[in-house]
């Protein structure tokens, strides 16, 4: 699961920047409004993770989200077939 969460932070810092690339580009009306606050809570969800005790009733419920929620990035080249959940 640490190699999923180190993935999931690289999107994030990765679509983070893009994002501000095309802002910095085109202006903020080109972004769709709600891709940024998707990317920060599943972002905020892969560091709520790495701080649960893995005893917490929701640990396996979360990691399975964040399995599901990963599969938007299985055509990047450093999507894993084993995270699918």
């Amino acid at each position: 699961m640490d190699d999923l969460l180190k993935f999931l932070h690289a999107r994030y810092e990765a679509d983070n920047h893009a994002y501000a690339e095309v802002a910095y580009r085109f202006g903020a009306d080109a972004l769709l409004d709600s891709h940024l606050p998707m990317l920060d809570l599943l972002d905020m969800l892969a560091r709520d993770y790495e701080a649960m005790n893995p005893t917490d009733a929701r640990f396996v419920g979360l990691g399975h989200a964040l399995r599901v929620l990963a599969q938007s990035y299985t055509e990047h080249p450093d999507y894993r077939a084993e995270w699918r959940p």
